[in-house]
């Protein structure tokens, strides 16, 4: 049977799962250019009207202390509303975003459960994976889970989202409801001290310490590394017959390589020889790659502080 024929459950899911994947990131995208300045709290005045309303989590530690400075404050009160009226409906949308990040990651931990548990009949990781379409689209719901991450912290900065997560808190009658999943994506997204600013430092084990946030089965992110060193998961070589072309014919497959170790950064630090042979392999010439949609980054900079990746 094709493994994306409609009557194919496991690879419809897959499939739904991965478009998922992509249109998170459009989403995020588009969110990115819409931050509203004011939760950036980047100038004086901002700071000195709306500083003690637009809090990061450190309101959760106090929040009748928070709520009772507001309330006994008519002019905090009435910016306060003025908030909730102006910005309560992106507030929400941006919460929709998030929350649907740590959606995808539940889902796809449901799939490789069902999997396992032998939920797809005759199907199961291993028959997944030698399929061409189920290998493609396993390595690149992993793959896709570690951009999503990227993105939502290249993008919008932590500090952001903390305020946003904080007065979506505050202003939302939906975050108390029975299926909210409010906390588990507050600690999703809590800022990682990562930012965009050039000259910015770096945080330390940044992002596998970011990446392990996300629970995902081992012998999957294994397999899925194993196929991407070492199988044409494309198809591309029969295209670029020269050698010279050779990491162009792998070019998606190098960045797809790229940010799936990061879900297992022991290669990273001490496998020489996997990084040997995966620098050999994928990145002989070029060292500058683009990983999603006009995203680059320098492989210099980016494996300095990984002693495997940097010899």
């Amino acid at each position: 049977m094709d493994f994306l024929a409609e009557n194919n459950a496991c690879g419809q899911t897959l499939l739904h799962l991965v478009s998922r994947g992509n249109a998170i990131i459009a989403e995020l995208l588009r969110l990115s250019d819409v931050v509203p300045s004011i939760f950036k709290l980047d100038n004086r005045k901002d700071v000195s009207e709306y500083g003690e309303i637009l809090l990061d989590y450190s309101y959760f530690k106090a929040i009748e202390v928070f709520e009772n400075k507001i309330e006994a404050n008519d002019q905090l009160q009435d910016r306060d509303e003025e908030l909730r009226e102006n910005y309560i409906d992106i507030l929400t949308r941006f919460y929709l975003a998030f929350e649907s990040i740590h959606k995808y990651t539940i889902d796809l931990n449901r799939f490789l459960e069902d999997l396992d548990e032998g939920i797809y009949i005759q199907q199961s990781l291993e028959s997944v994976l030698v399929n061409d379409d189920g290998k493609q689209l396993m390595c690149e719901a992993l793959f896709l889970c570690g951009v999503i991450l990227l993105v939502v912290d290249q993008k919008i900065e932590g500090i952001i989202r903390e305020r946003m997560l904080v007065a979506y808190y505050r202003y939302s009658a939906q975050r108390s409801s029975d299926e909210s999943n409010f906390d588990d994506v507050c600690k999703l997204l809590r800022s990682t001290g990562f930012s965009s600013v050039p000259g910015a430092k770096r945080p330390v084990n940044y992002p596998d310490e970011y990446f392990r946030r996300v629970t995902l089965n081992e012998t999957y992110i294994s397999m899925v590394l194993g196929r991407l060193r070492s199988d044409d998961v494309y198809n591309q070589i029969a295209a670029y017959p020269l050698p010279e072309h050779r990491s162009m014919a792998l070019a998606t497959q190098a960045a797809m390589l790229y940010v799936v170790l990061y879900f297992a950064p022991e290669i990273l630090h001490n496998q020489q020889a996997k990084m040997r042979e995966i620098v050999d392999k994928y990145f002989p010439d070029n060292w500058v790659i683009s990983i999603y949609m006009g995203m680059t980054v320098n492989l210099v900079d980016a494996w300095e502080p990984y002693k495997a990746a940097r010899q």
